[in-house]
């Protein structure tokens, strides 16, 4: 087990309310955590840092990155600084931020000075527990003095030079020759996520670079930077990729709510001469919705169809159902409202856009294989299985361990209308 730092490691995060780009960009939701959350997971996560600081002049993100710190176990570590209104605003540098911070830090921790301070940025959605320990490391344990997450670059960058020298010109290459990639010197790129400064050095120097600075290789694919909507777009079709896939167990869920078309079924209706509808179900997932009403929690199926097949099969499996409903969101609330059921510890199952409602206010949105691309980003976990061929049985399977699990193929059966 690695030792402690010998240096209190503070790591600042600021996270200001107004942004032009994106809007309450801290507060978005990427993997259907708020970017805000995202950082203070990354720095609690580390065995570098001491404590976390988000500096902040939005009481909401100050809200989300303590529930972000109590989900941890972690409320004691993170503690959240009123950020004034001088340094918040479009043209405040970060540097003013972090310097703040670190006088806020040092009154309220009765004597306690931080040695070596950390820069973490909200906008970079991946920024991971290995790059917050290798900027402390490098600072706290190998005798940098300032240290910065970078990540390889093998691009051949141009400069529009027209204006001042009649030409363009390249920055890191000689246009005239093309040397082979392996003929050519590593280029580095900052990604932007995290840096560390030696703390006596930056109140110094005041700016985030000093002294030797130490280069922390990253995951290039790993480097986004979030600045406007097609970052946040970019950075939620990437968050099942790039992202870790916890997924929930028993203890993070006090009720399921399941979308019917799609998730319980393929997507696809078959209507006989006569106009009668059929879907496909499976019998897995009759089992585990089985083995979940038999665990005890609350089950509800929403579905925006108003269409016989839909109630016919709630009633077989025994669930309460609401269906023909336009605005699925507004039957959720009230639903958990009747139930007495925290949103946040809803588990909700579904395919498509019209689920994305649904979506922002459970706290564990789950998209079945298959679903929407859209749906699949804003998702906070994915099932292997497609709907309609065992996916609820998988979840089951997360929630209540794997003797739901089957080794074999269970074959599909149809529910009528009728």
């Amino acid at each position: 087990m690695t030792p402690p730092p010998t240096r209190t490691v503070l790591a600042v995060i600021p996270a200001r309310g107004g942004s032009k780009g994106v809007p309450a960009k801290n507060l978005a939701q990427v993997g259907g955590v708020p970017l805000v959350a995202r950082a203070v997971r990354a720095c609690l996560s580390s065995a570098e840092v001491t404590d976390v600081v988000v500096t902040t002049d939005d009481p909401a993100i100050a809200d989300a990155a303590r529930a972000a710190a109590g989900a941890l176990g972690e409320s004691a570590r993170l503690h959240c600084v009123a950020r004034p209104a001088a340094i918040a605003g479009d043209t405040a540098t970060s540097e003013a931020a972090v310097l703040h911070a670190l006088d806020a830090y040092e009154a309220m921790a009765h004597g306690r000075t931080a040695g070596v301070v950390l820069l973490v940025q909200c906008t970079s959605p991946f920024v991971s527990r290995e790059d917050v320990d290798g900027v402390a490391r490098a600072v706290a344990r190998e005798g940098a003095d300032s240290a910065v997450t970078v990540a390889p670059f093998h691009g051949f960058v141009w400069r529009d030079g027209s204006a001042v020298e009649d030409d363009t010109y390249g920055v890191n290459h000689d246009k005239a020759v093309r040397p082979r990639r392996q003929d050519r010197p590593q280029d580095f790129l900052e990604t932007g996520a995290a840096y560390a400064m030696d703390v006596t050095g930056f109140r110094t120097h005041r700016h985030r670079f000093f002294g030797h600075t130490a280069l922390v290789a990253t995951d290039p694919a790993r480097v986004l930077e979030i600045d406007d909507p097609h970052d946040l777009a970019r950075a939620r079709a990437l968050a099942p990729l790039l992202d870790p896939s916890p997924l929930p167990t028993r203890a993070d869920v006090d009720a399921v709510v399941l979308d019917f078309d799609g998730t319980q079924t393929d997507d696809r209706v078959l209507i006989d001469s006569d106009g009668r509808e059929t879907v496909a179900v499976h019998r897995g997932d009759g089992l585990g919705i089985a083995a979940l009403r038999k665990a005890g929690l609350p089950l509800l199926i929403l579905s925006t169809e108003q269409n016989p097949v839909v109630a016919a099969r709630a009633h077989k499996l025994r669930v309460p159902v609401l269906h023909g409903i336009d605005r699925k969101d507004l039957a959720l609330k009230q639903w958990c409202e009747e139930q007495s059921v925290d949103p946040g510890r809803v588990l909700y199952v579904g395919n498509d856009v019209n689920d994305l409602p649904c979506f922002g206010l459970a706290g564990w949105p789950v998209a079945v294989a298959g679903a929407h691309d859209s749906v699949r980003a804003a998702a906070r976990a994915v099932t292997t299985t497609p709907g309609g061929s065992g996916a609820i049985r998988e979840i089951a399977a997360w929630l209540l361990g794997p003797t739901l699990t089957d080794s074999e193929p269970t074959p599909a059966t149809t529910t009528p209308t009728q």
